[in-house]
């Protein structure tokens, strides 16, 4: 099935089901971690801060491994990559819960995030771009807003099964639901994604390409201040995440902090909602500029009334908006900026960077706060999210210059 042959409601109903795959992907692969983390350290004889240790060098081991999955992404089609992945995930998730060893657990972790990078947003947006990459902003807009729903379903789900089951049966019901859901639907979707054989087939995919908007003089520039951007912003981001209540705490909100972190959810899928609503009207270097500027601005509003109620409200709803435009700009603006052809490889390093920098983050956070304190911590992360908003703007800049001079 090429490009031209996909309807528009084949394209929805890829949309919905890559949002299934997608909930169940983060859920099973990533959100559920934190909840049997504790389990896993018993049994394995480790302390829970080695186990979350482990979890964040399998995590850099995944964003290491991304660019050879987009790689091969632009080369055997998203879906059928995807498909592969989905076998990958259940075969890793079920060796991890069968290691005999706390060593062959930490390589079974590892393992796990190393399939994960083959069936997530890097894939998935990958996925919609070969289906039909003219509606590709939108559908990216559309599955981010379905996929917003993972952790808010598999957190309360992965500790109602750990009731009842040890942490490796719930791996082993989390396998089941990648072979049974997940492959077929990848297979499915692989149809729509291969990519196309003959010449003629090339040549009608090639009329639906995604021109770039940036010079070809300047792509390399661009790339790394793009890459910049997401990496500074996705580390400010996943520091902030794992660090919300205590960092809370620690500013005097005591139990508060966690009614004021619940609102972080909403915020990030309203945000979502809002630019599936406007039909993408802005484009994603302007999202990109608004999700960067959110961020910290967030922080400053903390800094500057945290210790109040309103203050701290203010701070998680403006933080959640940013996180959640930050997942669509992920996707859309390599698209925007460079166009279709070789998304996938693109996608890859992007989520190399974003990957590597968000492992690394958690503990960088921590040692600051225990070192120079939360507030000058805050200061630091808040400059960093400027830094990255000027990345983000200095993409325009040689974009405009050529729009000006391009009548003469």
């Amino acid at each position: 099935m090429t490009t031209s042959t996909i309807s528009a409601t084949d394209s929805r109903l890829a949309v919905a089901a890559l949002g299934l795959t997608q909930i169940i992907g983060y859920g099973t692969l990533y959100y559920s971690f934190s909840a049997l983390a504790d389990s896993m350290a018993k049994d394995v004889g480790w302390s829970s801060e080695w186990v979350f240790a482990a979890f964040s060098i399998s995590l850099l081991a995944g964003g290491l491994a991304a660019p050879i999955a987009g790689g091969w992404i632009d080369r055997y089609g998203a879906g059928r990559v995807m498909a592969l992945g989905s076998i990958a995930a259940a075969v890793t998730l079920a060796a991890c819960a069968l290691a005999p060893t706390p060593f062959t657990f930490g390589i079974g972790l590892m393992a796990v995030e190393l399939a994960s990078t083959f069936v997530l947003y890097n894939a998935a947006f990958a996925l919609l771009v070969q289906i039909n990459p003219k509606t590709a902003q939108r559908s990216i807009t559309h599955l981010t807003l379905i996929a917003g729903f993972a952790s808010t379903i598999f957190w309360p789900l992965t500790s109602a099964l750990h009731q009842n089951m040890t942490w490796q049966e719930v791996y082993f019901v989390f396998a089941t639901a990648h072979l049974f859901v997940c492959l077929p639907v990848h297979f499915w979707l692989s149809r729509m994604s291969g990519n196309s054989s003959s010449s003629a087939e090339q040549a009608t995919a090639a009329s639906h390409f995604v021109v770039g908007s940036v010079p070809a003089g300047r792509t390399r520039s661009a790339f790394v201040l793009m890459v910049s951007g997401i990496a500074l912003i996705s580390f400010i981001d996943a520091a902030i995440l794992i660090h919300m209540l205590p960092m809370l705490g620690a500013l005097g909100l005591g139990s508060v902090s966690v009614l004021v972190g619940t609102l972080f959810g909403p915020a990030q899928v309203t945000s979502r909602l809002l630019s599936m609503l406007t039909g993408n009207r802005i484009q994603p270097l302007g999202l990109a500029l608004i999700s960067s500027l959110l961020v910290p601005v967030s922080i400053a509003v903390l800094l500057w009334n945290g210790t109040w109620m309103v203050g701290a409200v203010g701070f998680a709803i403006l933080f959640g908006l940013g996180v959640g435009l930050s997942s669509i700009v992920q996707g859309t603006l390599p698209l925007a900026l460079f166009g279709s052809n070789g998304y996938g490889r693109r996608m890859g390093k992007v989520t190399s960077a974003r990957l590597v920098s968000s492992a690394a983050a958690p503990f960088a956070f921590a040692f600051m706060m225990q070192h120079v304190g939360t507030v000058a911590t805050l200061v630091i992360f808040a400059a960093l999210g400027f830094v990255g908003l000027v990345s983000f703007a200095l993409i325009g800049r040689p974009m405009q210059r050529v729009l000006v001079r391009e009548p003469s």
